[in-house]
């Protein structure tokens, strides 16, 4: 079927503001507060940047709820290891044995759309890792030093990176060899015009910044703003399927306290 010319060009267009969410882990009840949030803001598309599953009860509702409302998802280590991509063994025992748990609970066409997602992205000078630009799948940006080694590897004015699970704004030092800023709170705004940024939206799912609420994204792209987001949800919920599906107990136990 043939697209209009207007169709096209709406497909085409470049989005003006959008919502960023990563390492939603499973964790339905926090997704679902995050989205509602993000559609009160009403941004032009939402982007994912991976670990969509792992260490919560309900892979397949978030896997389809991502799949749905994303334009653009990333695949994290959490999701390779649920489709049997990536060996746990280099996982600890708690994540090891949640992967195992997912692989196992997961649908076949939640599994098969895993499949098909990339760790990295680019889109009209941004770039998206699920990890770091070095390692895109395996390591944490949570240093200066592994800051600027990845902004100085890419090429975007805004890098976007997940895993960590820390809301994170660093830019680019004007000498290019330093970077600065650190943690970002609930209403960091950070202003993007006239330096590049390293940015990590924080995790929906598995906080681990001292924040148990859910963390999100909006850059304006237009305006040169990015706003760090916090959100709260029913953590005894998740906490109580976590619970009845026999996951870890300190999985559960740590969403308290966002660690």
């Amino acid at each position: 079927m043939h697209q209009t010319a207007a169709a096209a060009a709406s497909v085409a267009a470049f989005p003006m503001r959008v919502a960023v969410i990563s390492d939603v882990h499973s964790n339905l009840h926090a997704l679902e507060a995050v989205l509602a949030d993000v559609d009160a803001a009403a941004p032009d598309e939402i982007w994912c940047l991976g670990d969509v599953v792992g260490y919560g009860p309900r892979p397949n509702e978030c896997a389809d709820m991502v799949r749905e409302r994303s334009a653009i998802v990333l695949v994290g280590n959490h999701d390779l290891a649920s489709i049997g991509k990536l060996d746990t063994r280099d996982f600890g025992p708690l994540a090891a044995e949640s992967a195992h748990w997912t692989e196992r609970a997961l649908g076949d066409e939640q599994a098969g759309w895993l499949r098909t997602l990339e760790p990295a992205g680019r889109r009209e000078g941004l770039d998206l890792f699920h990890g770091s630009a070095r390692d895109p799948v395996w390591e944490y940006v949570l240093s200066e030093q592994i800051a600027l080694e990845t902004m100085l590897v890419t090429s975007g004015a805004v890098v976007l990176v997940g895993h960590s699970h820390i809301a994170l704004a660093l830019a680019l030092a004007p000498d290019g060899t330093t970077v600065e800023g650190g943690l970002a709170r609930d209403e960091t705004v950070i202003e993007t015009a006239g330096a590049r940024w390293l940015l990590n939206p924080g995790s929906v799912g598995q906080p681990r910044d001292g924040d148990a609420r859910a963390a999100w994204l909006l850059i304006d792209i237009p305006a040169g703003r990015a706003t760090f987001r916090r959100v709260p949800y029913a953590i005894e919920q998740t906490q109580a399927e976590m619970r009845a599906a026999g996951l870890p107990q300190e999985l559960g136990s740590r969403l308290a306290v966002g660690m």
